[in-house]
């Protein structure tokens, strides 16, 4: 059957800027149709929307899948399905039919294809229904659902309920959807395939393409596990792999920051096997928002098995960050070898960094969306008998920010310079000195207004 399962998870969905997480790689696969033998029920839908060139693209489809799974089973096309395997039809509209049984002959399971008429409704619970009753629950053999359909259930009870206790029986579901004139609820596909729904689910907007899909699904559940595996992960540019644990089975590198390969030399060759790899990943960039974890991901096998993984995204909250005050320009010069002595004019020097510099860092909490804040910071130096002397004061005005939520808001290097003349403690040049610093901060946005007086007489 080839690669049957592969996802990618991360463990959180939310993280601070700087925050890290842990993502699994995973990827299940089972030994080939002859080795593994396997009862599959077409579901194929024939409701009014059918009606044309829809119908006529998804017969050819199936009757394609049909046939690679007769060439898979014993290597020709007999007309035969052999080694153990079986296959039925179940069609629907109002309600659901089974058009063959579980049976070996190709020209019985072409013919019930090709008697399908468009017309009625789209009834998914009763679809599942009658494919499920087809599975003889004592049989060993594999067990596969295809549902193809075109449009939303339109009559019938709830389909969800139904599909989840197919998979809780073990069988595997596939779905194959035509976006109808009707539209097509993907959600609820992805609800009803077995997981992960990047390699169960299928999806095209072109009656056209129907026939590629059924023949990819039919070739990777024929083909034989999986064997010489590589995946190149890249995650994206704002996260770095800070670490990788050793995989259930192969090997792991990672071959810089953002990237690593996986190696696995077989998998499910004899029977279904799963693997999984775990890694952890820090946020570096400097953006809030709906990141998505990796960049690419490229898998490859000697079998060709054609593997999608899902495409995770975290929610990263970044603080709001505020520089008041710029640092000054740094002016360049330089010394040559063996130079003792050097005279160079830098310029004019302005009177903001005299003695002793202090710089602070502050969090104003909860700023609301829309108002701007006004931040007071002072400062003062206590001298031996614990009296304060003032020592400097800045008013910032923070811009307001357009987050939907009220939000911290960081305020980065209020820089106050603190000449050593001016030492409270009175000791000698570069002693010890004590200060204290107070914030104040208020909004200067409000809707606050004073009310008028109004004397009527």
């Amino acid at each position: 059957m080839g690669v049957t399962n592969s996802n990618k998870v991360v463990s959180t969905g939310r993280i601070t800027c700087d925050g890290a997480l842990r993502v699994t790689l995973a990827l299940t696969a089972a030994p080939d149709i002859v080795s593994n033998p396997t009862d599959i029920v077409l579901i194929l839908d024939r409701s009014g929307s059918m009606t044309g060139s829809p119908l006529a693209d998804m017969k050819l489809g199936a009757k394609t899948f049909i046939d690679i799974i007769d060439e898979a089973t014993d290597s020709s096309k007999d007309g035969q399905i052999g080694s153990g395997s079986r296959m039925g039809i179940v069609s629907f509209s109002g309600a659901a039919v089974a058009d063959t049984q579980l049976i070996t002959s190709v020209d019985v399971l072409k013919s019930a294809v090709d008697g399908l008429t468009a017309g009625g409704n789209t009834n998914h619970a009763d679809a599942f229904t009658k494919a499920t009753q087809m599975f003889d629950p004592t049989s060993n053999n594999a067990k596969v659902m295809v549902l193809f359909t075109d449009g939303n259930t339109t009559t019938g009870a709830p389909p969800a309920p139904v599909a989840a206790a197919a998979r809780a029986q073990g069988i595997i579901i596939y779905c194959i959807g035509l976006i109808g004139s009707d539209g097509l609820d993907i959600n609820a596909l992805n609800n009803w395939a077995t997981d992960p729904d990047a390699s169960h689910v299928a999806v095209t907007p072109d009656a056209a393409d129907l026939e590629a899909l059924f023949a990819e699904l039919a070739a990777n559940i024929s083909k034989p596990g999986a064997t010489d595996i590589t995946i190149d992960e890249v995650v994206n540019s704002d996260f770095v792999i800070t670490s990788i644990l050793s995989p259930t089975k192969g090997t792991a590198t990672m071959l810089d920051a953002h990237s690593l390969k996986w190696n696995i030399p077989q998998l499910g060759v004899t029977s279904s096997e799963s693997a999984s790899l775990d890694f952890f990943i820090r946020h570096i960039g400097q953006e809030t928002g709906t990141k998505l974890v990796n960049q690419s991901i490229m898998y490859s096998d000697n079998e060709g098995n054609v593997v999608s993984f899902p495409k995770p995204t975290v929610s990263v909250e970044c603080d709001i960050v505020v520089h008041p005050e710029e640092c000054p320009e740094p002016v360049e010069l330089n010394v040559e070898g063996c130079q003792d002595s050097i005279l160079v004019d830098l310029g004019d020097v302005f009177l903001v960094s005299q003695g002793r510099i202090i710089q602070m860092d502050v969090t104003v909490k909860n700023v609301c969306p829309g108002k701007r804040v006004a931040l007071a910071a002072i400062l003062t130096e206590v001298d031996q008998d614990g009296m304060e002397h003032q020592r400097g004061m800045k008013a910032i005005t923070i811009p307001a920010h357009s987050y939907p939520l009220c939000r911290d808001v960081l305020v980065k290097c209020i820089k106050f310079v603190v000449p050593e003349d001016l030492s409270a403690s009175g000791g000698a040049m570069c002693c010890p000195r004590k200060f204290k610093a107070r914030f104040l901060a208020n909004n200067i946005d409000t809707d606050y207004r004073c009310c008028e007086s109004v004397v009527v007489l």
